[in-house]
C-alpha cells in the first residue's frame, strides 16, 4: 500500500470516528431532552402547577418528582433556621408533619429533608420556593386557598413557637418573628408578581 493510500485509509478512518461520535452527542442530547420532558411531566402531576417555565424554575432550584412533596415544608424550615439552627423539638415536628403528607422513610425525600435540617440551605432558596408555593395556592380554587394559606402559616407559627419559652411554648424570637412576617407578605402577593418574580432569577 502507498503512503498516499495510507494517509487516506487514515483520513476515512477519522471521519467515521467523528461522524459517529457526533451520533452519539446527538443520542444521548435525545435522551437527556425526553428524561427532562418525563421529569417535568411528572413535577406538572405531583405539584398541580402547568405553567413549563415555573416547573423549570422549580427543576433549577433543585427539587425533583420525588422531592417536589417538601414544596410546603419549605418555610417551616426557614423559621426553624431563623434563630441560627434547628432546635430538636422543630425538627421532630417538621418530620412528623412531613410523614403525615406522605414522605416515606428511607425515601429520597426523607434524605434531602435531612440534609436541609443539617444544612442550612441558602436565603435565595426559600425566597423562590415560597413564590413558587404562592402560585401553587393562586392556582387552587378560591375556596380552598384562604385555607391554604391558613394552615402554612399556622403550622410555621407552630414551629417558631416549638423551642421558646417554658417546656417549648410561648416565646418567639425576633429573628423567628421576622421570618413569619416576611412568609406572611409573601404568600400575600398575587399570582402573576409570583410567576415574575420566579421568572426573573
Amino acid at each position: 500500500m502507498s503512503t498516499k493510500d495510507i494517509f487516506t485509509e487514515r483520513e476515512r478512518g477519522l471521519e467515521e470516528e467523528y461522524f459517529m461520535r457526533k451520533e452519539r452527542e446527538l443520542i444521548e442530547k435525545l435522551h437527556g431532552k425526553l428524561a427532562d420532558e418525563k421529569q417535568r411531566n411528572q413535577m406538572e402531576e405531583a405539584t398541580g402547577i402547568h405553567d413549563q417555565e415555573v416547573i423549570e424554575a422549580l427543576q433549577e432550584l433543585g427539587y425533583t418528582p420525588e422531592t417536589v412533596q417538601l414544596l410546603h415544608l419549605v418555610p417551616l424550615i426557614q423559621v426553624a433556621w431563623a434563630s441560627g439552627d434547628v432546635s430538636s423539638e422543630e425538627r421532630e415536628l417538621i418530620m412528623q408533619l412531613a410523614y403525615t403528607r406522605g414522605v416515606q422513610p428511607e425515601s429520597k425525600a426523607q434524605t434531602q429533608l435531612n440534609d436541609w435540617l443539617t444544612n442550612q440551605p441558602p436565603a435565595g432558596f426559600f425566597e423562590n420556593t415560597l413564590r413558587a408555593i404562592r402560585i401553587f395556592i393562586a392556582a387552587l380554587p378560591a375556596s380552598q386557598r384562604r385555607d391554604a394559606r391558613q394552615d402554612l402559616l399556622s403550622f410555621c407559627a407552630k414551629i417558631a413557637e416549638a423551642s421558646g419559652g417554658i417546656l417549648g411554648f410561648g416565646s418567639v424570637s425576633n429573628a423567628e418573628r421576622k421570618a413569619l412576617e416576611q412568609i406572611t407578605r409573601e404568600i400575600a402577593k398575587d399570582r402573576a408578581e409570583a410567576v415574575e418574580q420566579v421568572l426573573a432569577e
